[in-house]
């Protein structure tokens, strides 16, 4: 678990305290896994199978958080298409339809979700790598769709 804090962000002895790791299946998160002030997945839940599993997942997930919680992800943005989008066992690419379904429910439930979907003005913002990739884009050719990483925050109810 030192590898966690490889960085530095606190000093070993706190972050040893404070601090715990544990993997699980996104699709059956366990149920002593509770009251956290922060839970955080990276490119994860787009490799659920399906738009309805990855939603379901950033759903589900908010029963970690203590009241007043904060939940951030990432994943891939489809932006190029509002309607049509690449779903498969291996990669989703979520729209902007999805996320906006998302937020309608999370807000009905008293949650509240930030997020822009803003995708840059700038040369570097304009291009779009394409296979073999260079590793070093914003934004992606994936089959007929451009894609980038998005962010989501969620703060639990309460």
């Amino acid at each position: 678990m030192s590898q966690l804090n490889e960085y530095g962000i606190c000093p070993d002895d706190l972050f040893e305290e404070r601090v715990s790791f544990r993997r699980v299946d996104m699709r059956d998160l366990p149920d002593d896994l509770v009251d956290f002030d922060f839970t955080w997945s990276s490119c994860a839940f787009e490799h659920l199978g399906s738009i309805d599993n990855g939603l379901r997942f950033i759903v589900d997930q908010l029963r970690t958080l203590r009241p007043g919680g904060v939940a951030v992800h990432t994943t891939e943005l489809n932006v190029s298409s509002n309607t049509d989008t690449l779903e498969t066992d291996e990669i989703v690419l979520f729209r902007r339809c999805d996320i906006e379904r998302l937020a309608a429910e999370l807000v009905a439930s008293g949650h509240s979700i930030e997020c822009t979907f803003h995708t840059g003005d700038y040369p570097n913002d304009r291009w779009i790598d394409s296979a073999p990739f260079t590793n070093t884009h914003l934004k992606m050719a994936l089959g007929p769709y451009v894609t980038t990483s998005f962010g989501v925050l969620v703060r639990k109810a309460g």
